[in-house]
């Protein structure tokens, strides 16, 4: 049994053995019905709020809370420690927006890309690692295959990911494609932002903004070997205005996929694109 699944199961049976419905339980909190069953469920990871929240309600004297940190230290295969709370939050978001001004995003890499993304940051690893990081990374993907159409996913990729290319040209034509392709499904909406935009909102940042239906929104930004998520609710809204600002400047989604086609056919064709027309 999982950390996570073991303390899920053992909040679900002190919550019953108290008479405690999830809504009274959840009283007073603001997670909702499906969060805490997806917590019970071993689903979710616990956060410190809502162990803290168990504590109070189920007189459990700080158990939940002292046992949060297992939870969250409980890892999942080929993913950075930091990264954990992304991994699972993104999986319960109803909305995605992303925007990556070096890399295109893990859940939009293929695996060449992604192999080079990894060996670039970590060129001692062995194959095997490098391998396991690749296939943690092609698994989030598995987010567009769901038949409910969730979660909504935006991104927003600067013009020098596709005009400067980090693959070889046949392996820069796949990586696009699948750009395409999960465009052309209507799983994502890709925007690109033109080169000539010299001043734009967050230039310095890379940022993931998610949304969920019973809970807060969620802000993610990460370096090189770190990460970091951001809740306060203030600072939330700053960079969420911070995004529609960049999305305001940057070109239209059905222009910026005939531009992503065309390169695409570049690329496969052996002609590497100066700039996107």
């Amino acid at each position: 049994m999982s950390v996570p699944t073991f303390y899920g199961k053992e909040l679900r049976w002190k919550r019953e053995a108290a008479g405690l419905s999830l809504e009274t339980f959840l009283k007073g909190s603001y997670f909702g019905k499906t969060y805490l069953s997806d917590i019970e469920h071993g689903q979710r990871r616990m956060p410190i709020e809502l162990a803290r929240h168990a504590d109070l309600i189920l007189k459990t004297d700080g158990f939940f809370e002292r046992r949060c940190e297992d939870v969250q230290k409980a890892r999942r295969i080929g993913h950075a420690e930091y990264f954990e709370k992304v991994l699972e939050a993104e999986k319960h978001a109803l909305t995605i927006e992303e925007w990556c001004p070096m890399l295109f995003p893990g859940l939009l890499q293929t695996p060449a890309y992604a192999r080079a993304v990894i060996l670039a940051g970590l060129p001692l690893s062995s194959d095997a690692e490098v391998e396991e990081k690749v296939s943690g990374r092609m698994a989030r993907a598995e987010l567009f295959e769901a038949d409910h159409g969730k979660p909504e996913y935006w991104v927003i990729l600067h013009e020098r990911l596709i005009t400067d290319p980090l693959l070889a040209d046949p392996d820069m034509a796949v990586q696009l494609d699948r750009v395409v392709e999960l465009a052309e499904r209507r799983r994502i909406t890709p925007q690109i932002l033109p080169r000539k935009r010299r001043a734009y909102p967050l230039m310095a940042a890379s940022v993931m903004s998610m949304t969920f239906a019973e809970a807060p929104p969620l802000i993610y930004m990460e370096a090189s070997f770190s990460g970091g998520t951001v809740d306060d609710p203030a600072l939330v809204v700053q960079y969420r205005k911070a995004y529609d600002r960049l999305r305001a400047v940057a070109l239209a989604p059905d222009t910026s996929l005939a531009m992503i086609k065309a390169a695409t056919e570049d690329y496969r064709n052996g002609k590497q694109p100066d700039r996107l027309e």
